[in-house]
C-alpha cells in the first residue's frame, strides 16, 4: 500500500510541474501579444501621423482588426496591413 501511495504522490507532482511549465509558456505567449498589440499601435500611429504630414492618404486606422493582425503577426503584419492600404490606394 505504501509504495501504490508514492507512486500516486510522484505522478501528481509530476503532472503539477507540467502544468506549472504550461501556465508559464502560455504567460510568455499572452505578454509576448500584448506588447506586439501596444508597440504595432504604436507604430501604426507615428506612421499615420507621418504620412498625413507629407499628406499622402494611405492610412490604416486602429481598429480591432488591425491591431488583432499586429498583435499575432507582429511587425510583419503591419507590412500587411499598410501594403494592402497601398495597394488599394493605386
Amino acid at each position: 500500500m505504501e509504495t501504490q501511495t508514492s507512486i500516486w504522490i510522484l505522478v501528481g507532482v509530476c503532472i503539477l510541474v507540467l502544468l506549472l511549465g504550461a501556465l508559464k509558456a502560455k504567460m510568455e505567449w499572452i505578454i509576448n501579444f500584448v506588447l506586439r498589440t501596444v508597440s504595432g499601435a504604436l507604430a501604426i500611429y507615428l506612421i499615420n501621423f507621418y504620412l498625413q504630414s507629407r499628406e499622402i492618404n494611405a492610412e490604416v486606422g486602429l481598429g480591432l482588426t488591425s491591431l488583432l493582425t499586429s498583435g499575432f503577426l507582429g511587425f510583419p503584419g503591419l507590412i500587411l496591413l499598410y501594403g494592402i492600404n497601398f495597394y488599394n490606394f493605386l
